[in-house]
Order: structure tokens, then sequence, then C-alpha cells
């Protein structure tokens, strides 16, 4: 059956990429950009079931109009997709605590206002899937992305917790974590801290240099990733979480696997706290 999706970010890399595949099944597609001409060009994808709205997700109180104008224009929404997000890259104690926040008034605020000018209707309704659009990174860590990781971990978090509260009322939740695809996100959507403190050169250095060098050649596939993302949809139990990419998958069962020897490791110690 056809869905009606909202996902933001529409412009470029995954929001795009499902988008159009949504569209080419059948599907309607309310998009968010951020001026008029994207909005212009997103529409010309398809006469009757593109739309669009301008929207910046940091502008929490216009989120409920868009919302309700979207509704309004191409009926209920089926499927939130909270895609918009960027990467913050740098050392934490080379990063200003504005970056901290901006980073998470986009990947944390701006998704959970979207979801919450949505839940009452999906509640409403007894139907919806909200789909959080996370990363690998909201697993495990590595040097130089810990404002983005902090983000990341914290929408899961937040995706779990929210999809169970609303299991009740049929209304499913899943966080997607991608692992590395080729989209911008390593690119010319990052916003990468300047250099200041020459002990961390060694370490992150190699790693900043790597980063953008590989972008661009990452393995994973938008188009792919759009394909699982609309099979997921169609799923009548959808998971909690879902990895994209067999780089994320390996990443994330190694940390589980750690997380498992030190839990065990210093299970002694854990247990000599019980009164």
């Amino acid at each position: 059956m056809p869905k009606t999706f909202f996902i933001t970010g529409v412009s470029s890399g995954f929001g795009r990429a499902l988008a159009e595949a949504a569209l080419a099944a059948g599907h309607t597609v309310i998009g968010t950009v951020r001026n008029a001409q994207a909005r212009a060009a997103f529409i010309g994808l398809h006469a009757e079931r593109a739309h669009a709205h301008v929207l910046d997700v940091t502008d929490f109180d216009a989120i409920p109009d868009v919302v309700a104008q979207a509704e309004a224009a191409a009926g209920p929404v089926d499927v939130l997709v909270n895609n918009a997000g960027y990467g913050h890259e740098g050392i934490l104690e080379e990063s200003s605590l504005d970056d901290m926040r901006h980073q998470f008034d986009v990947n944390v605020f701006g998704a959970v206002a979207v979801m919450k000018a949505f839940v009452p209707l999906f509640r409403q309704r007894w139907r919806g899937h909200i789909i959080n659009i996370t990363s690998m990174g909201g697993f495990i860590t590595m040097p130089g992305i810990a404002y983005y990781a902090g983000s990341k971990f914290a929408l899961e978090g937040i995706s779990e917790a929210l999809g169970k509260e609303l299991h009740q009322f049929g209304v499913h939740v899943t966080a997607v974590a991608p692992g590395s695809f080729r989209t911008d996100w390593a690119g010319r959507s990052m916003v990468r801290a300047e250099r200041s403190i020459a002990d961390y050169d060694a370490l992150f250095d190699p790693i900043r240099t790597a980063r953008a060098a590989r972008s661009g050649k990452q393995p994973g596939d938008p188009a792919k990733a759009a394909q699982a993302i609309l099979t997921l949809v169609e799923s009548a139990a959808p998971p909690a979480h879902l990895l994209l990419g067999s780089d994320a998958l390996g990443l994330v069962r190694s940390k589980l696997a750690q997380m498992e020897q030190d839990i065990s490791a210093w299970e002694a110690l854990t247990r000599s706290t019980d009164g």
C-alpha cells in the first residue's frame, strides 16, 4: 500500500536517496529543505506526490505549523524519517561549547521537536513509524567526533525509550545506524574545528586526513540504504535498532564483544556494591 513519508533534509545524502526511492515506489513524500530554490527543485521530482516545505529543524517553534500544513496538503503521514543532521569533527579540548550546542540542537533537539509534533497524531491514529537516522557513531566512538557521537548516542537512547512508550498504540520507532556511506557527511556537510594543540597531532591528524581522503569512496551505497529503509517500513514488527553497512556491523559487534569481556572481568566488583 502506498504510504506518505515526511523526511527532513531531502536536498542531499540519505534524505534525497530515500525520497527518490519512495517516489519511485509509488509513495508520497513530504520533504523539508532549507530554501525556496531547493523547494522548487524537490517538487519538480513528481507533479503530484512530491511536496516540500522550507524548514530549519532548529526553528523549534515553526515545526508544528509546518507539520499541520504538510498534512493538510498531502494527507496523514505514515512514516516520519528524521534525517536532517550533520557531523562535527574536532578534538574535544579544541571544540567550543557553542559547537556542541549547535550539534545537539540539530541532531537531537531538532529531531525530538519534529517527533513531538507527530507523536500525538500517530498515537491518536494508532499507527505510524518513526525512523531516526543515527549512526554507527551512536554505538562506537573514535577520537575527534566526541560531539557527534554524543548526539547520536543520545538519539539512539531517546528512540529506544520512545518506542517503548508508543508500542501500546501500534506506533513503531526504529533508530537506523548507517556505517560509512557515499554521502556528503565527511565532505562539504562536515563542520571541522580548527587545530590548536600540538599534543594531539600524532593521534588526530592522520584520522582527519584519512577521513577527508575517503569522502566519496566509502563502501556504502545511499541508494541501497534507501531500499533497505523501504523494506524496513513494510515490516509488521520492525526492530528498535537497525545497522546499515558491513563496516557498522563489524565495528558494533567488536564493541559488544569488548563490553562483554569488560563486564565479565569486573563482575565481582560490580556485584560488591549490593547491600
